[in-house]
This record gives structure tokens, C-alpha cells and sequence, in this order.
């Protein structure tokens, strides 16, 4: 017989076979999670103890606080400060189980799960797996460019930015310099506009410190967006004002400009404009990522999210659902699906949780609704833009 809750001993644990995951023996339904984002980790914390077992699989043993990755780009913070390991996190929850691993394939027609490491089965399958870098075809910028999505890319632009600081010390072309020294952030958005304010006051405040045989004037910062304004996601106010305040911070801002080329030291614009950088930050578009096996054109909508119905669940699938950056609820109110930022990722793991509880009691459930509790982009340490509701605050 197999319990509700066992202790996670050896001898409790069930493998049908060397192909297959260990996992505790249970009489529950079995709930499996992929992704420890905002939405997963959030559907997990609320069923902790509750009479469902729970597998929380990701490919990183922790949990990463996305909004603060420019921090770590630009050295403001350090990785463990943004990186909180979930194990810890779920210390004390006796019905989840956290399995390291990267996942291969779904087969829905068998209910299971195929990672690197095996197969796990389930009853129900939620997806939080979150997006990936978009760099829409663009294949040399891609190659040569750096995105940030997370810790590794943050690191990734840390190390890029010192080196080539270090370079610029070195050499003595006056052309290569520039290119060294010369950052460009292609996309306008919140990511965007927070990674050009922290670089602008590193060159402000650090990079006289630091590296005393520069002058702050040396260091070029341009933002690229492809739209007409930045912080397009925001309020007119929250968007003008953003704008003045990286002016103030001697940011260049091109707006209506599409960056179509970059071969590690030159930039090109679709207007034809040409930029000598060897430091190009990609923050312009993200794309969904989920496994192989549920990709079909009825489930597949623009941003390469799944379709889900008013209850997240993925459409086509009785028992799949989708929740976070990959989701893409469409209605009336939200033709495009909802924002992909942590707001709606947390409320739709809340209210999935919730649902959960009514489904294994074959209960009917509500659809969701996303309340927007407001948008917030900082520029720089002490300047910032929000909306909240009504009220906007410069």
C-alpha cells in the first residue's frame, strides 16, 4: 500500500524502473510542475501539505528574481542576491519533491513527463517554463550580442563590460576605444530602461574610481527602440519622464529605429545609422519555451506562448495547463494575452493552487482574473516612474 505523505527515505521511494525518476510511494494525485519561476514556485508554496503530491522539476536547483538581473550586470548586486536555492525554499513541504533535471519531451497520449534524468508520470501537468531571448532572426546579432534572462547572461554582460574596460586601458587606437567603451541596449521596454540608468551611473560614479585614465565622457550609452516612444508598456507620463531622465543621465535615445545587423563591432540601423560598439545588450523581445510534444496549431499563438481557456488550461489538452510568461489567455479583455512580468505569473499560480483543491474534488471552478496592481521601472539608483491605477508617479 502506498501512504499519503512518506518521508523521503530510500526505502519509501518508488522506481518502477532504471528509466524512471524516484519518487515517494502515494495514494494522491500527482501534480507535476515544470519550472521554479514566479508562477511555479507560487503554485507549489500554496498547496503545501495539501492531499495532492507534487514534483517541482527545473533545470537550476534555484529560484532567480528577474527584475533585479541588471543589478548584477552592472555590479550594484552579486548573484546569490538575486538566486535563493528551492530546496530551501520548500523546506518543511512534505507533499512537494524537487527533481534537478531538464526536460526532453511530453507525451500527453501516455501522461508523462522525459527529462535528461527519466521519465515521471502524472495526473496533471502545469507548464511555468517562462521565455527565452527573442532575437527574431537575426542571426549575427544573436551571435554576437548578449541577452538577459538570467543569471548566467547577467554575469555574462558583467564580465564583457570589465573586460573590455580593461582593454580599452591597453590599447592605443583611439577608434578601438570607443568601440570598447561604447554600450548599446537594443529595446525600449522596463529591462531596457533599468539596464541603461544602471550603466549611466556606473559610468558616472565608477568608472572615474575605477579606471582613472578615463574621463566619465568616454563611455557611450545608446538605447535603441524600434517604436515610436520607450516604456511603450506604460503610461504617456511614466514614458516621457523616463526619457528625460536618461537624457539627464546622457543616455543616447533612438526611437524608430531597428537594429538589423551586428557583427561584434558594428552596429546597423534599418535607417542606416552605424554604431562602433563591442557591447551590444539585447532586451528587445522574448519568446515561450516549453517542451516538445504539445506544439500544435490550434495551441500556438503570437510570442510563441500556449493558448489557454479562461482556466489556463492549454486548449486541446484535458489535464495540461500553462501559467506565466508562457500563457497566453486570450479574450476579449486580453487579446494578446496577459503582460509577461511577475504580477500575472504570481496570480495565476495563486489561482491555479486554488483550482487545484476544487479539480481532485471534481468541484467547478472560476475563470481567472488578473488584477493589475500597478508598473514600476527604476532609472538609476534614485529615480523611478510608476503607474498605479490612476495615480502616476514621476
Amino acid at each position: 500500500m502506498r501512504n499519503n505523505f512518506t518521508s523521503n527515505t530510500f526505502k519509501d521511494l518508488e522506481c518502477c524502473s532504471s528509466d524512471t525518476i524516484c519518487l515517494p510511494k502515494t495514494t494522491l494525485k500527482r501534480l507535476v510542475v515544470i519550472g521554479g519561476g514566479f508562477a511555479g514556485l507560487e503554485l507549489v508554496k500554496k498547496l503545501k501539505n495539501k492531499k495532492i503530491q507534487i514534483v517541482l522539476i527545473d533545470k537550476n536547483n534555484f529560484h532567480q528574481f528577474q527584475p533585479l538581473l541588471y543589478q548584477v550586470a552592472t555590479s550594484g548586486l552579486e548573484p546569490d542576491s538575486i538566486a535563493f536555492p528551492l530546496r530551501k525554499q520548500l523546506a518543511g513541504y512534505k507533499n512537494v519533491n524537487f527533481r534537478l533535471t531538464e526536460v526532453l519531451q511530453i507525451k500527453p497520449e501516455e501522461n508523462t513527463v522525459y527529462t535528461t534524468k527519466g521519465t515521471i508520470t502524472y495526473d496533471y501537468l502545469v507548464l511555468a517554463t517562462g521565455t527565452a531571448t527573442n532575437f527574431f532572426g537575426l542571426k549575427s546579432v544573436q551571435k554576437n550580442g548578449l541577452g538577459l534572462k538570467d543569471i548566467r547572461d547577467s554575469l555574462n554582460i558583467r564580465h564583457m563590460m570589465l573586460q573590455n574596460l580593461e582593454q580599452a586601458t591597453i590599447t592605443c587606437n583611439e577608434q578601438e576605444k570607443k568601440a570598447l567603451t561604447n554600450f548599446v541596449i537594443v529595446g525600449g521596454g522596463p529591462a531596457g530602461i533599468e539596464m541603461a540608468g544602471a550603466l549611466a551611473e556606473f559610468c558616472k560614479y565608477i568608472i572615474p574610481k575605477d579606471y582613472p585614465e578615463f574621463s566619465a565622457s568616454i563611455m557611450k550609452i545608446y538605447l535603441i527602440e524600434a517604436s515610436n516612444e520607450i516604456l511603450g508598456v506604460m503610461s504617456n507620463k511614466a514614458s516621457s519622464q523616463s526619457l528625460k531622465y536618461l537624457t539627464d543621465l546622457n543616455v543616447n535615445v533612438l526611437v524608430n529605429e531597428a537594429v538589423i545587423d551586428y557583427d561584434g563591432t558594428l552596429v546597423k540601423t534599418k535607417s542606416g545609422k552605424e554604431i562602433n560598439a563591442k557591447n551590444l545588450i539585447w532586451t528587445a523581445g522574448v519568446k515561450g519555451q516549453f517542451p516538445n510534444g504539445l506544439d500544435n496549431k490550434e495551441n500556438i499563438v503570437r510570442g510563441n506562448r500556449l493558448k489557454t481557456n479562461e482556466n489556463l488550461k492549454v486548449i486541446g489538452f484535458k489535464n495540461i495547463y500553462a501559467i506565466g510568461d508562457v500563457s497566453a489567455m486570450i479574450t476579449e479583455k486580453t487579446p494578446k494575452g496577459h503582460p509577461q512580468v511577475a504580477q500575472p505569473a504570481i496570480q495565476q499560480g495563486k489561482y491555479l493552487a486554488h483550482n487545484f483543491l476544487k479539480i481532485i474534488k471534481n468541484k467547478p471552478v472560476k475563470p481567472f482574473k488578473y488584477i493589475d496592481k500597478g508598473s514600476l521601472a527604476t532609472v538609476g539608483k534614485r529615480r523611478a516612474v510608476a503607474d498605479l491605477g490612476k495615480l502616476k508617479f514621476t
